[in-house]
């Protein structure tokens, strides 16, 4: 499968404030901010549809983006996206410049495999986490960090020290000392049914009338 290519025109805005933020919304416009490297930050507004579209793929949240602006090309990855609180919107993003020579940090997500294997062998598969903070250069960024936990038995778990790291790219939390060494995923019993002892007992059959007890 080809890669998605993020590219994106967006225009420089001077209008700022919440009430122009307000109106870029209503115009089917999002409101943006370009910073870092050595520029000064910039904002901008963006086509929402185009976003919100590109917002269905995992890939809009890892790869480098290219934004199109006055006629330039800026590489550029997400740091952050705000959402309207119950409308399928996005209020506003940050995008921060990538430069060729200068690692970034980003967080990757992670694919977990080989999981139907561990379920016909009676177990459960429980994530801890799902994303993992990592460093690298531009060049060396991939759209994700793969786990196989195919042939983990109940009790098993997989730390991050037991992940090779794709090339070029550097795990976080590992730099951070001997104590920093999170668990990505761990197998579990699956939880038995038990039946309360505060259940209420089914009633007993009523017996049927004797001779004597009938009128």
């Amino acid at each position: 499968m080809s890669t998605p290519n993020y590219e994106f025109k967006a225009e420089i805005r001077t209008d700022k404030g919440k009430g122009a933020s307000r109106r870029l919304r209503h115009e089917g416009n999002v409101p943006a901010i370009l910073y870092g490297g050595n520029a000064d930050a910039v904002s901008l507004t963006l086509d929402h549809d185009k976003i919100i579209n590109a917002a269905d793929h995992e890939g809009f949240y890892s790869h480098i983006l290219t934004l199109h602006i006055d006629g330039k090309k800026h590489q550029a990855i997400l740091k952050d996206v705000q959402r309207h609180p119950f409308k399928p919107k996005i209020t506003h993003l940050d995008f921060q410049r990538v430069s060729a020579k200068e690692e970034l940090h980003t967080n990757l997500p992670i694919h977990f495999i080989g999981e139907d294997a561990v379920k016909k062998a009676g177990g459960v598969v429980v994530h801890q986490m799902n994303e993992i903070e990592i460093s690298c250069l531009p060049k060396d960024l991939p759209e994700y960090v793969e786990v196989n936990v195919e042939g983990l038995e109940i009790g098993d778990n997989i730390h991050l020290s037991q992940i090779t790291a794709p090339k070029g790219v550097t795990f976080i939390e590992l730099t951070r000392g001997e104590d920093h060494d999170p668990v990505l995923v761990t197998v579990s019993k699956p939880k038995a049914e038990t039946v309360s002892d505060d259940a209420p007992e089914a009633p007993a059959e009523p017996e049927e009338a004797g001779e004597d007890d009938k009128e």
